[in-house]
């Protein structure tokens, strides 16, 4: 019988944990739990009266959760999430600022906090002052000065990319890690699976945080798979994990020390599952029970449970905070809520709410940062002059022009990364692409296991970190269809639906095999797929000086670039280069 490799922890709190945790710890869990509750009843009543432009997923149930977790982290912690993460933006984003604008005297909460508040609420409301500048609403909320990476509409979309900040985390040599926050229905999306197994065997600093919610919209966990004991997932990748009430912020701090002790040390990815409620349905204001797929009673059950009352009630059963304190803390988020929503509508004579005119997104912003404005090539030296240079006696290989010049950027630029399956082995990979990286740059060459939607949305997040620019290859562009998420709706748009600010400097290889007897499964040209689908660039070069110029183009652009190279180029002989490996052939 096999023995497992690591442990799945049930943590529960005893009376003692409580007074092993800081006060002061305490006392910022109390305003962050009531100030994310009346930010998630603002949002639903502005949702009820049509002030919301798309969903509102609430979070209400669920704040102990992110309470909890985030404040066990440090500021240059980042974390991502998925289309349910109001609470958690707003804990990183409060909990991020200095001084702690919570405990402020006088108005209700500082200027800071407000301010955060400001931002997000008009972001859901898709209004040009929020933090994406309207774009993003409810479900794409990203502060990067905060550590806030993005949050995700797609169903576990956004957990490699928190594999990627991991990876650009631990190679730049910090002990600073990641935090990617998904629901019980994420748990069977095959990315969330291939990116614990990556993230376990290159031990990098990712802590997998279940949200379980009970509920996948409308379908329950046990309908959804055989180990409802999500935590457990962790057992088949050698990943710890600790599964814990993720009702008590006490419980979730707690399992967040012990996993962060883990991943500083350098001993790799964490799983967090958190046992949660939320009180409404998947979207709006109204109850589960209401469509018919919970009953009140469980309803009922779970509000017993409330997080913000028995945290509450401890808090003043311990002489930390007074009765009257608590009800004035409440009603001052309450306060504070109705002054935010109040700065961002108006009131018709009959009393009716509406937008502030002057306050969406202008119409001329609408395809603002789809793509670069190519900036980023200016200065860069163009093709040599076509001056006449005598022909060459020496000719070499096109796919060994492809692999001199990937060396020569990774040799400019410790920036430059690349990744992908067999890379490492073989001479150069499959067909000789990458020979010699690996004894040239081997923190800086990383064999991948095969799992597309992992590897190339790790690609992702190291471009979107910013400190790394990588190359990913795929064996053959057919794959790309294995991670097509990865590559459409989440690299492709990353820059659009975060408001245009963000960089995405990701260059993907891949080949072609249109005639050369690979079947219909390994033969694809990629190409038209790309055009259509926004954010992505495209070069398919023909010769060897066109591949330096064009490759050298996509490596410095900050755009996503796929480069097409056709099999039955690699083997051909071509006379050696003219103009070296550094000229740029720009779009």
């Amino acid at each position: 019988m096999l023995a497992p490799a690591t442990t799945c922890n049930i943590l529960q709190v005893e009376p003692s944990d409580w007074n092993a945790i800081d006060p002061a710890i305490l006392r910022r869990m109390l305003p962050l739990l009531h100030l994310i509750r009346a930010f998630e009843e603002t949002v639903l009543r502005l949702a009820g009266e049509s002030l919301v432009h798309g969903p509102a997923h609430s979070s209400i149930g669920q704040e102990a959760a992110a309470v909890g977790s985030i404040l066990a982290l440090r500021r240059d912690d980042q974390l991502n999430g998925s289309h349910r993460g109001h609470h958690q933006f707003l804990a990183k984003a409060l909990a991020w600022l200095e001084p702690d604008p919570l405990t402020e005297e006088g108005a209700p909460f500082g200027d800071k906090a407000r301010g955060v508040l400001y931002r997000a609420l008009a972001e859901i409301m898709g209004l040009a002052p929020g933090f994406c500048r309207g774009r993003g609403g409810s479900m794409h909320l990203r502060w990067r000065d905060a550590g806030v990476l993005g949050t995700n509409a797609i169903v576990g979309g956004g957990v490699p990319f928190a594999a990627g900040a991991a990876w650009a985390h631990k190679h730049a040599g910090t002990d600073s890690v990641a935090v990617t926050y998904f629901g019980d229905g994420a748990v069977n999306i095959g990315s969330v699976l291939e990116t614990m197994n990556l993230a376990s065997a290159w031990k990098l600093p990712l802590l997998f945080f279940i949200e379980n919610n009970q509920y996948a919209v409308a379908t329950t966990v046990s309908e959804s798979t055989g180990e409802p004991r999500l935590a457990a997932r962790g057992l088949g990748f050698a990943i710890p994990a600790w599964r814990v009430d993720g009702m008590d912020p006490i419980a979730v701090y707690l399992a967040t020390q012990q996993a962060l002790k883990r991943m500083r040390a350098g001993d790799g990815p964490a799983i967090i599952e958190a046992d949660t409620y939320r009180y409404f349905h998947q979207n709006g204001g109204f109850p589960g029970s209401a469509f018919g797929y919970r009953t009140k009673a469980e309803e009922a059950a779970w509000r017993e449970r409330d997080p913000l009352v028995r945290f509450t009630q401890t808090m003043v059963e311990r002489q930390l905070v007074g009765e009257d304190e608590a009800r004035a803390l409440r009603a001052r988020c309450q306060a504070v809520m109705e002054d935010t929503a109040s700065e961002l509508t108006d009131r018709d004579a009959d009393g009716k709410r509406h937008v502030r005119p002057a306050l969406w997104p202008d119409p001329g912003f609408r395809d603002v940062g789809i793509r670069s404005d190519l900036a980023e090539l200016a200065g860069l030296p163009g093709p040599a002059a076509d001056a006449e240079t005598p022909a060459s006696e020496t000719h070499s290989k096109f796919v060994e022009t492809i692999a001199a010049v990937i060396g020569r950027r990774m040799e400019a630029d410790p920036r430059v990364v690349i990744l992908g399956e067999d890379i490492h082995r073989l001479r150069g990979g499959t067909n000789g692409a990458t020979k010699g990286l690996i004894e040239q740059f081997p923190e800086r060459v990383l064999a991948t296991p095969i799992s597309e939607n992992a590897f190339v949305g790790l690609g992702g997040g190291i471009a979107m970190d910013g400190r790394f620019r990588p190359i990913v290859e795929f064996m053959y562009a057919d794959f790309l269809w294995v991670a097509a998420d990865q590559v459409f709706n989440q690299i492709g748009k990353a820059r659009h639906m975060f408001g245009g600010e963000i960089d995405m400097p990701l260059v993907l290889r891949t080949k072609v095999a249109i005639g050369t007897g690979y079947g219909s499964q390994h033969s694809m040209d990629p190409a038209g797929i790309f055009a259509t689908c926004p954010g992505w660039r495209i070069a398919a070069p023909s010769t060897p000086e066109d591949y330096v110029g064009l490759m050298n183009a996509a490596i410095a652009c900050n755009d996503p670039v796929l480069v097409i190279e056709h099999v039955d180029l690699y083997q051909s002989l071509w006379p050696a280069l003219q103009g070296g490996l550094d000229h740029v052939i720009p779009p």
